[in-house]
């Protein structure tokens, strides 16, 4: 019904259990999905995901019949400075997420650019050289599990929020294997253009996250904001981009909850056009 390459995060249903997300996609012609396991966005994922959580999501997901391309998670602020037995619990939680993932056969597991803000813990240099030593040591122990690792940057809220910023860990990221998510929602809510953000990036996207956004807020329904899906599309597949793109439709411009169903199914018909 929609372009294969074309997918639909449970974050887009985020206010149905998991359960029911997963019925309302597939409902609606969908054949791959993003698990969304984001605290206080999303709780199809419990924050304390012990084996028994991992096991309970992963039989739910799996008897969708869905395609997982990645799940969306988060093991906290990555900037932080953190002590033994909270870098200890951390590595923990990243253990069983990376066990949801390679259990759902998902592609990768998402992690932030850094904490929810723009101010560094320390200073920018600092931070940004310990979210990529974060990474680079997630991104080994995803391995282990067979899985991807690779970072949603920029994230408008978050440390590498704006184009410069992005493109500093980038830098810092080239040659380690973790690959980088691009929203289109972002980089506009950033006041950013998406073909500078391209030209920048060519080369390093993993994976497209895809919701409409206008300078400061990244919760608009495609088509609503500001974001030219058409002028970055051509320019994603002149770069040769194969990858895959997800609707994250965390949108607050939908009157109704019932109206989801159908403003998701319309943007998937729109976007499939452009790929």
């Amino acid at each position: 019904m929609f372009n294969p390459r074309l997918g639909c995060s449970s974050i887009s249903f985020r206010h149905q259990d998991l359960g029911t997300a997963l019925q309302t996609i597939a409902g609606l012609g969908f054949e791959e999905i993003d698990l969304g396991a984001l605290p206080g966005v999303c709780n199809h994922v419990p924050y304390e995901l012990d084996m028994a959580a991992v096991a309970a999501v992963s039989a739910e997901v799996n008897a969708s019949g869905l395609r997982v391309r990645s799940v969306n998670g988060d093991i906290g602020d990555l900037n932080a400075v953190l002590g033994t037995e909270e870098t200890a619990a951390r590595g923990r939680h990243l253990d069983a997420l990376l066990a949801l993932t390679a259990n759902i056969g998902a592609q990768a597991l998402v992690l932030p650019c850094g904490a929810l803000s723009h101010a560094p813990v320390r200073n920018l240099g600092q931070d940004l050289d310990t979210v990529v030593e974060q990474l680079q040591r997630a991104r080994q122990r995803a391995a282990d599990f067979g899985v991807e690792l690779w970072t949603e940057s920029l994230h408008f809220l978050r440390l590498c929020w704006n184009l410069e910023r992005a493109e500093l860990l980038a830098q810092r990221l080239e040659g380690s294997g973790v690959g980088i998510v691009m929203d289109f929602s972002h980089i506009v809510a950033a006041g950013e253009d998406p073909r500078e953000y391209l030209a920048r990036h060519r080369g390093r996207i993993a994976h497209v996250h895809l919701r409409d956004a206008v300078p400061g807020n990244i919760n608009l329904s495609i088509g609503n904001g500001h974001a030219d899906f058409a002028a970055g599309l051509r320019q994603l597949s002149a770069d040769g981009y194969t990858g895959h793109f997800s609707l994250e439709l965390e949108t607050r411009d939908v009157v109704t909850n019932d109206e989801r169903p159908a403003a998701a199914a319309k943007a998937a018909s729109f976007i499939s056009d452009l790929i």
